[in-house]
């Protein structure tokens, strides 16, 4: 049976049998930071335990050779195979109870199914996440203190002072959770919300806002947002001001609108609409596409909302962006245009929009079943309103063909059932012949 030496590989230690590593001293591989980097040989904790740091370190630079070969996990309890290598024990027990008698690395026939305990490996590990938690927990501590001195600066900062500790707090809470946690249950949210008002400058208010967003909210802290005055601000942020703070405004009012009290007239504004499609069609900054799409999509299915949206012009600057949408986006979008045809202006927009027809038509059976579904009842909107006028142009972009795909499909019944009332509806301005052609079924019927 081979030794187990130590090998380094790099950089690292590790174990593999055979090779001719040297003695393997783990007070000098600590000390000198041989595994990761560690400062400092200094005493553990023995009473840390391994699973818990593993899950709260989360850490991405992990030595390879603390890595299970078989899950590619941090291993907590390694043991070693008579070829030498090491593997975490309930994941090569479920190996063997697979019925292998093989290495899963080498794939080695294995003469001996003995696995040995690899404390040397063990101990190597505990040691290395031992101290990168306890390092985490002390940053923790002095963010979170931070954190709290900077809430109390804040309560009696004015002027350039406050700008300043609120885009301290900001890069707080943006990289640290634990942070984060802090502010909410020390009441730093009551006091950062009190600093939006009619006469608050965009230089507090995008600060604000950008730590607002960054905070899990609750529903008493969300109800004190929805204050008009705090919203007119917020709207008037979201036209003017940076694309950050912009995109910032999008997410805190999309989060307003998910809480159960919130009131469709506080969103029912003109110049919020106006900025958020600015923020859709913004070519230099494309992120803001998604929050914008995001915040549209739930307030769409409010009616005073919905005739807002057509007044502005919004139903054909949607229709012409759809080819340039990511999935997720374009989800969005056509929901909203599916939401916008449920009333007669809307309708009318739709169908007038020159685009509408040819880039629904694309979408069917292309994205995902909600987009074909969305974009079907956009279609059967417009045809249904003007059937003469938009069945034929559908048909000739290849409509008849898409909805005999959808209906041969596993989409859902109710997709399939629209489809093919749809399909009917577009026959209607065609001689049998002729729509088949439209189809492109003929090599099928010959």
């Amino acid at each position: 049976m081979p030794m187990f030496q130590p090998l380094k590989r790099d950089g690292l230690i590790g174990f593999e049998g055979g090779g001719d590593g040297q003695v393997l001293d783990l007070d000098t591989a600590v000390k000198d930071g041989v595994l990761g980097g560690v400062n400092g040989g200094g005493g553990v904790d023995e009473k840390l335990d391994l699973k818990t740091m593993v899950k709260e370190l989360d850490l991405q630079d992990i030595p390879s050779v603390f890595i299970c070969p078989i899950s590619l996990e941090p291993m907590q309890d390694p043991v070693t195979l008579c070829t030498g290598q090491t593997y975490e024990r309930s994941n090569i027990h479920k190996w063997f109870n697979l019925g292998h008698l093989t290495c899963p690395t080498t794939m080695q026939e294995l003469w001996d199914d003995t696995v040995t305990p690899n404390k040397t490996l063990h101990h190597l590990i505990y040691t290395w996440f031992s101290q990168k938690y306890v390092l985490m927990k002390k940053r923790s501590e002095d963010v979170q203190g931070r954190a709290i001195e900077v809430l109390g600066t804040l309560k009696k900062a004015k002027g350039q002072a406050r700008v300043h500790a609120l885009s301290e707090l900001k890069q707080i809470v943006v990289a640290h959770l634990m942070a984060r946690k802090t502010v909410v249950e020390e009441g730093g949210v009551s006091v950062i919300s009190s600093l939006l008002g009619p006469f608050t400058s965009h230089a507090v208010g995008s600060e604000v806002v950008a730590i607002l967003v960054s905070l899990d909210l609750d529903s008493d802290s969300k109800s004190g947002l929805m204050q008009p005055a705090k919203v007119s601000l917020i709207v008037d942020m979201l036209n003017d001001g940076s694309n950050e703070t912009k995109i910032n405004c999008a997410r805190l009012i999309k989060g307003l609108v998910e809480e159960k009290g919130f009131r469709a007239e506080l969103v029912s504004s003109h110049s919020l609409l106006v900025g958020l499609m600015r923020l859709v069609k913004d070519k230099r900054h494309r992120n803001g596409v998604s929050p914008a799409l995001g915040l549209l999509k739930p307030i769409s299915v409010h009616k005073q909302v919905r005739s807002l949206m057509v007044s502005i012009g919004a139903v054909p600057q949607l229709v012409d962006i759809l080819p340039s949408l990511d999935p997720e986006c374009l989800e969005s979008a056509l929901f909203i245009l599916d939401a916008l045809s449920s009333d007669m202006e809307g309708r009318v927009a739709v169908k007038d929009s020159a685009n509408t027809i040819p880039y629904t038509v694309r979408v069917l059976m292309r994205v995902s079943e909600n987009c074909t579904n969305y974009a079907l009842s956009i279609l059967w909107s417009v045809c249904k309103l003007a059937p003469e006028e938009c069945s034929p142009r559908a048909v000739e972009v290849g409509l008849a063909a898409k909805l005999l795909l959808v209906i041969q499909s596993g989409c859902d019944a109710a997709l399939k059932q629209r489809s093919a009332e749809l399909l009917k509806l577009c026959s209607l301005h065609y001689s049998d012949t002729m729509f088949i052609s439209k189809c492109k079924l003929t090599r099928t019927i010959q």
